[in-house]
């Protein structure tokens, strides 16, 4: 019976475990009408098995609040299109920033054929996400479109699965293999109707999928043949971006919520110029897109940090308060990463570097830790270094901040001293002392000798001095 209580008491702590390292299992979904979840239901059954309890609102419920007395009553919310200019007096502005700063993850999909509420435009200039004026915008492009659904208008891209942002960046929502090879190609993702964005010159935004080089962006309001202004073309539009505060709270903004319908998750397309088809990636990007956004993957874990001598016949306590100057000492930090469901150990990607930062008001060491033990859910990463001929308050500090992963702040602060008087080398052992021991001995020497000569020498005879008169 013991034994049962304590597998139950475990398991429990192992399930309290997973939901507070992903923030939370409460989700709010956001409708024009409840009805609506028909359309979505195979993405939001994904989410339930993923354990996620899912609340239903409409932004006009007088029920609806996303914090009481302080707290969040939801830990992630998730916004689809409405046609309505605002969206309430539960979900203003301030009141969507505050749930970002109280750590809330929000993911908000957006439609080309209804304008965006004005709600919404406010609280995306907060983050330098900007829309077209008019609050509506259609993405299309004549080169990469699906043939059977978008003959016309051209405005269901399919676009390829994204890649790195960057080399050493991590890559959450693409395949990070090769060019297809043979018959096999690679599945496309189809964007349907959707709105382009551009982002501002944030070091907290990032691009999760941008439009081809070939696309633009215009109002579709307009009848006109030609079209002369123009919202943003190519590269400058981003479909699907990613923001991520401070407090590692996530807001993503994808620019189709068709994207997420059950019409385009097991859908066959056919690129323009292409004679094959093939399936849809929607439904493995909607589900890194959420995973992401819901902090079901990408969040770091700092599980121990540890300072200590690293000097022969010290006593090498671990995490002392104070160094002194030239002490060899070696640093610690322990890491997991969070992945869907269980941690791993933390991998920093080929071309990055974790670093440690030995400072005061500025770094004196900046140091790369490497890894050293690894075991089924963390990577320990260290490195040794001797401490500056300086002395003060120091600091230990780990300052790891990427795109799409949470961020890792660790500080620890320690004392550094001088020498004691008795820890000194002794002048003997300095050999730029010796001329100066050498000068004391023949100064010394030789004031003894001259006192022995005067010592013993013997003084005159009275007589002798005498006749010498």
């Amino acid at each position: 019976m013991r034994s049962l209580v304590s597998f139950l008491l475990l398991a429990l702590a192992a399930v309290a475990q997973a939901i507070s390292a992903n923030g939370g299992n409460r989700l709010l979904v956001i409708l024009e009408d409840v009805a609506d979840k028909a359309g979505y239901s195979k993405f939001l059954g994904d989410l339930e098995g993923r354990g996620f309890d899912i609340s239903y609102e409409t932004p006009k419920s007088e029920s609806l609040r996303l914090s009481h007395l302080g707290e969040r009553v939801y830990d992630h919310v998730l916004l689809f299109p409405t046609k309505a200019k605002g969206l309430g007096p539960n979900l203003t502005p301030s009141i969507l920033l505050d749930f970002v700063n109280a750590q809330g993850n929000i993911l908000l999909a957006l439609s080309g054929s209804a304008p965006v509420p004005s709600s919404l435009v406010s609280v995306l200039l907060e983050f330098d996400i900007h829309l077209p004026t008019d609050r509506q915008g259609l993405v299309v492009d004549h080169f990469n479109y699906d043939v059977a659904s978008a003959s016309d208008k051209h405005d269901v891209l399919l676009l390829p699965q994204p890649g790195q942002l960057r080399p050493d960046y991590k890559n959450h929502f693409g395949h990070s293999g090769g060019p297809a090879s043979g018959s096999e190609a690679h599945p496309l993702i189809a964007f349907p109707r959707g709105v382009g964005i551009t982002l501002g010159q944030g070091s907290l935004l990032a691009p999760i999928l941008r439009a081809p080089s070939t696309s633009y962006s215009y109002n579709p309001k307009e009848d006109s043949e030609t079209i002369d202004d123009l919202f943003a073309t190519g590269a400058q539009l981003s479909l699907a971006s990613a923001l991520q505060a401070r407090n590692s709270a996530r807001f993503c903004v994808l620019g189709s919520a068709e994207v997420l319908s059950d019409e385009w998750f097991d859908a066959k397309v056919q690129k323009v110029g292409e004679k094959a088809s093939v399936a849809t990636a929607n439904r493995e990007f909607a589900k890194a897109v959420s995973g992401w956004t819901f902090q079901e993957i990408g969040v770091l874990r700092v599980n121990w940090v540890e300072h200590h001598l690293n000097e022969q016949g010290a006593s090498n306590a671990s995490n002392p308060k104070i160094y002194r100057i030239k002490n060899d000492v070696t640093y610690s930090i322990s890491l997991s990463e969070y992945a869907w469901d269980k941690f791993i150990p933390f991998t920093v990607p080929e071309g990055d570097k974790l670093q440690l930062e030995f400072s005061m008001l500025s770094p004196f060491h900046r140091i790369n830790l490497q890894p050293t033990i690894s075991s089924q859910d963390s990577t320990t990463y260290s490195a040794s270094f001797k401490i500056p001929d300086q002395h003060g308050i120091f600091n230990f500090l780990v300052n790891y901040k990427r795109p799409f992963m949470s961020n890792v702040f660790e500080k620890n602060t320690v004392s550094v001293r001088h020498f004691a008087h008795d820890e000194w080398p002794r002048s003997f052992v300095i050999s730029g002392a010796w001329p100066w021991i050498t000068g004391i001995a023949v100064t010394v020497t030789g004031w003894l000798g001259f006192c022995a000569l005067w010592l013993y020498s013997a003084p005159p005879s009275a007589g002798e001095g005498k006749k010498r008169q």
